[in-house]
C-alpha cells in the first residue's frame, strides 16, 4: 500500500504501518458537507463504503468524543470539528507566511483574495480575504472547490509532471457547474499547458456564474508550487482583459516576495 502526497514530495506508507481505522473515522467526518449536513446512519455507511455496522461504531464513536451529535435520528457534525482545521490554520508555516502578504494585496487593490493548496481532485483554501466586497462563499479557509474548474486548482495541476496530469484527468468526470465550465478533457488538458506556459490561469465563471478569477503559482526556493494565489471579482464589474491588466502585475509582485520565505 502506498500514498501519495500531492503537495508536496511523495512517501510510501508500508501497511503494517497504516491505521485502516484512523481513515474510516475521517472518512465517516468527510461524508458530511454543505449539500447533506445532517444524515442517517444508513446514509454514512452508503457515502463511505462501510458497512451499516461500522457505520454505527464510527458514529458512535464520533460522538462520544464530541465531533459527532445526534437527535436521535440523524447525526451532524459539530463545532468541534472546527479544531482539526485550525490546528493547521495556527501551526502551519505557509498560512501563516501567505496570510499577511494576502491581506496586502486584497486591499491594495481592494478586491477578494484566496489562497489554496491542491489536495487530490480538489483545492481548499488555507487564507483569504475579501477586502469589503463578497463575490463567492467559496473565499474562505476551509471550503473545497473542483481544481478543475478554477484558476488554483489549474495553475497548481500545471506545476505537475504531464503524467500525473494525465492520469490526474483520466480520473475525473468533469462536470457542469455553469454553461462556461469546460467539460472536454482535452481542452481542459489545452488549458493547464496554457497556465503553465503563461505562468498564470485566468477563470471566466465556470465554478459560478459572475465570478471571474486570476492566479498564480505560490513557488518556494526550490521552485516547487507549495499553494496558489489568486484575484476573484464579479463579472458585472470587470471583464477578463481588465482583471489581468489590473491585478496580475500585483499577484507576480506578491509571487517573487513570497518565495523568498517559503
Amino acid at each position: 500500500m502506498s500514498l501519495t502526497v500531492m503537495s508536496g514530495p511523495e512517501f510510501q506508507v508500508q501497511k503494517r504501518d497504516f491505521i485502516a481505522g484512523l481513515e474510516k473515522g475521517l472518512a465517516v467526518i468527510e461524508a458530511f458537507d454543505q449539500d447533506q449536513s445532517r444524515l442517517s446512519m444508513t446514509e454514512v455507511a452508503q457515502r463511505t463504503g462501510l458497512t451499516r455496522a461500522a457505520a454505527r461504531r464510527y458514529l458512535l464513536t464520533l460522538t462520544h468524543l464530541g465531533y459527532v451529535a445526534y437527535d436521535g435520528r440523524m447525526f451532524s457534525i459539530t463545532p468541534k470539528v472546527l479544531r482539526l482545521g485550525q490546528s493547521y490554520i495556527h501551526s502551519a508555516r505557509l498560512p501563516r507566511i501567505v496570510h499577511p502578504q494576502l491581506h496586502k494585496l486584497a486591499h491594495a487593490l481592494q478586491e477578494a483574495s484566496s489562497a489554496g493548496v491542491l489536495d487530490r481532485n480538489d483545492v481548499i483554501c488555507i487564507a483569504a480575504t475579501t477586502a469589503g466586497r463578497v463575490v463567492s462563499a467559496t473565499l474562505q479557509p476551509g471550503t473545497r472547490v473542483p481544481a478543475y474548474c478554477t484558476a488554483n486548482g489549474r495553475v497548481l495541476l500545471a506545476a505537475l509532471p504531464q503524467e500525473k496530469i494525465d492520469a490526474w484527468l483520466d480520473e475525473q468526470r468533469l462536470e457542469p457547474l455553469t454553461p462556461h465550465t469546460i467539460t472536454h478533457k482535452d481542452r481542459l488538458r489545452i488549458e493547464i499547458a496554457r497556465a503553465r506556459a503563461q505562468g498564470y490561469a485566468a477563470v471566466d465563471q465556470e465554478l459560478e456564474l459572475g465570478l471571474r478569477t486570476l492566479s498564480v503559482p505560490l513557488r518556494n526556493l526550490r521552485g516547487d508550487a507549495v499553494a496558489a494565489l489568486n484575484v476573484s471579482v464579479h463579472a458585472a464589474r470587470m471583464s477578463m482583459s481588465e482583471l489581468q491588466d489590473r491585478c496580475l502585475p500585483a499577484l507576480l509582485q506578491v509571487q517573487s516576495q513570497v518565495r523568498n520565505l517559503l
